[in-house]
């Protein structure tokens, strides 16, 4: 199974299918004890590379998560450069505290939402070690109050340093996602994550391909900007399961930078975004678990 996208077809010349109804995995997710306070697992997002769309997958996966029924948060584990909230329209926002030591997490979109971009000034740069950038993280974690959530996705920095591995080794993970794009320079780092994780024993749920292709909206007629099957060529190669193919699209950048809802944009971009979050729901179910089968194809 997941031989969701034949690539030339399904991906290019037609919209994304639509997303079932997953309520009979959500009430398994439910059902798990909580993996950490009130959170039932914990799903990292991770690149091993900058500039690949991590962050705005992060986001508009989660809104997608919302949209569907599950009770979803996001982390914003980039302590250098945070996203958050420009992506949730929360720029300048800052978080409350009911006793100056825990903070009350922000909402947007259905989403749960921390980061320490509600915490310090936006032009402010962080000016940390690693460690420091760890714990400051680890207390961001911990000291807020998260409501019940099914699934809290934690939208990790690029690399494979401290913070990475702080994450990886201190939080019960129940697994991890990677987010490429074709090009080489960007799967050569996408597979140093894949081996990290590997090495501290998170599962790999998935790899997302990003900015897969561009579809002209003139002509219709399609290009591979950064490359052809990159992403899933190398999900083969560690046998990943795809969860879904993004395309390069200026609504997407739009919908990103004025941090409205996902479901207020482009209808296309919600089906593509529902239909990852259905793959990665069915394999943290671990119904996707048994078999994993990749098909690419030129037809």
């Amino acid at each position: 199974m997941f031989n969701w996208l034949k690539k030339k077809t399904q991906a290019k010349d037609q919209p994304a299918p639509s997303a079932n109804e997953p309520s009979g995995v959500i009430e398994a997710l439910r059902a798990r004890p909580a993996a950490f306070k009130s959170i039932k697992t914990i799903v990292l997002v991770a690149s091993g590379k900058g500039g690949v769309g991590k962050s705005t997958t992060s986001a508009n996966l989660a809104m997608a998560l919302a949209a569907m029924g599950v009770r979803t948060g996001l982390l914003d584990a980039d302590i250098y450069g945070p996203s958050v909230p420009t992506l949730f329209g929360l720029t300048g926002e800052k978080v409350t505290s009911p006793d100056n030591k825990l903070m009350h997490p922000l909402q947007a979109h259905g989403v749960c939402l921390q980061s320490i971009g509600f915490l310090v000034d936006p032009e402010q740069a962080s000016v940390w070690r690693g460690p420091m950038a760890s714990q400051a993280l680890l207390q961001l974690l911990n000291e807020t109050l998260w409501p019940e959530l099914d699934i809290l996705l934690v939208d990790m920095p690029p690399g494979t340093g401290d913070i990475q591995l702080t994450i990886s080794q201190k939080l019960p993970v129940t697994g991890a996602m990677v987010v490429t794009t074709p090009q080489d320079l960007a799967l050569a780092d996408a597979r140093k994550a894949i081996t990290m994780f590997q090495q501290v024993k998170i599962p790999l749920l998935g790899l997302i391909e990003n900015m897969s292709f561009y579809i002209c909206p003139s002509c219709g007629a399609s290009d591979d900007v950064f490359g052809s099957e990159g992403g899933l060529k190398l999900a083969e190669r560690y046998q990943v399961p795809v969860l879904g193919q993004l395309p390069l699209q200026a609504a997407l950048r739009e919908q990103a930078d004025s941090g409205i809802a996902l479901s207020a944009g482009d209808a296309t971009l919600l089906e593509y975004y529902q239909h990852i979050s259905s793959a990665l729901l069915w394999q943290l179910s671990g119904a996707g678990s048994e078999r994993v089968e990749i098909i690419i194809t030129d037809d």
